[in-house]
């Protein structure tokens, strides 16, 4: 069953009706309705096409958190073989929010991890909806530390509305997790790439993100803030999140043109939840090309390449 969108509905009422004819079809063997089918399927193609040409921002944010959107576990799934989680920060926990561990990426070694938002009500408040607590990030720490030591390549799949505000992750240092994770992004001697699949939401993103490549998925987001608390605390008033979404510059398109990200994986038309198979292909496709194009580079040579992106990032707009 499909999961339709806001600004769907349209779309819904039209793709409803020609499954209801074709479901009479099935009821009664001497209907022909697939002429009638037909002309509404391509009435609903069409309408598809028009709605996802030219998406605001704010519509972006609802497509990069719709829930039938492939998560980290099917891409780690899909795309790596040989698999062996590690769990655990060796301190307190094992935050479930964060999934990773060694594998194989098209018969290389690597450390791949990521953010893991569940995908039922059960398996989401196991996984707290994605957002990490500090035990999170220090087991995203262990990880990178392992692989710059036997100098496997890391590569993260960001999808998280942010690191989890609660009491607890604060009195067990939140912030200090974080920026330890970034600080570690930032000195792996190893190949680092990131692919934002969904949300990338504050510095929970962040700490996963400081690579030598950023990729993003066309319709995902990636920013400081949500556009609901942006609006929260520009407005005072969370239902101008629109207003706040074309402010953020959130899009991997906007992005782009600032040097924030590195590359756009273009996504089916209506989404990565319209074709779960072929989005989790294309994010493999672009994770190879952004290992062949690091695989030359010495250790000094990544570290070096990693520290330029981001000190540099900005500098147009100063220029300018």
């Amino acid at each position: 069953m499909t999961n339709y969108l806001e600004f769907e509905k349209p779309l819904a009422e039209i793709e409803g009706k020609a499954e209801e004819l074709r479901a009479l079809a099935r009821a009664n063997a001497e209907m022909d309705v697939e002429k009638e089918a037909a002309a509404l399927d391509a009435k609903a193609s069409t309408m598809l096409r028009d709605l996802y040409k030219d998406l605001t921002p704010w519509r972006k944010c609802q497509v990069a958190r719709h829930p039938d959107r492939p998560h980290c576990k099917d891409y780690i799934e899909a795309l790596f073989t040989e698999y062996t989680p590690l769990a655990g920060d060796r301190n307190f926990a094992d935050d479930h929010a964060v999934m990773g561990g060694l594998a194989r990426f098209n018969d290389t070694p690597v450390v791949v991890m990521g953010h893991e938002k569940g995908h039922d009500t059960k398996t989401r408040i196991e996984r707290n909806f994605g957002m990490a607590r500090p035990e999170g990030y220090r087991k995203a720490i262990r990880l990178m530390d392992l692989a710059s030591r036997f100098r496997l390549p890391v590569i993260t799949l960001v999808d998280t509305p942010g690191a989890f505000p609660g009491k607890g992750a604060e009195e067990r240092g939140q912030s200090e997790a974080i920026a330890r994770s970034t600080e570690m992004c930032l000195k792996i001697r190893a190949p680092l790439i990131s692919v934002i699949i969904g949300e990338g939401g504050s510095g929970g993103a962040v700490a996963f993100a400081t690579a030598n490549r950023v990729a993003m998925l066309e319709h995902s987001i990636y920013s400081v803030i949500s556009p609901e608390g942006c609006a929260s605390i520009l407005w005072k008033d969370a239902e101008k999140m629109r207003e706040a979404a074309e402010a953020l510059r959130l899009t991997a398109q906007d992005l782009k043109g600032l040097g924030v990200i590195d590359h756009i994986i273009v996504e089916p038309l209506g989404g990565a939840q319209r074709d779960r198979e072929g989005t989790i292909t294309s994010v493999g496709g672009a994770i190879a090309s952004l290992l062949k194009e690091l695989g030359p580079m010495s250790a000094d040579q990544l570290v070096a390449d990693r520290r330029k992106k981001f000190l540099q990032m900005g500098s147009k707009g100063l220029a300018a």
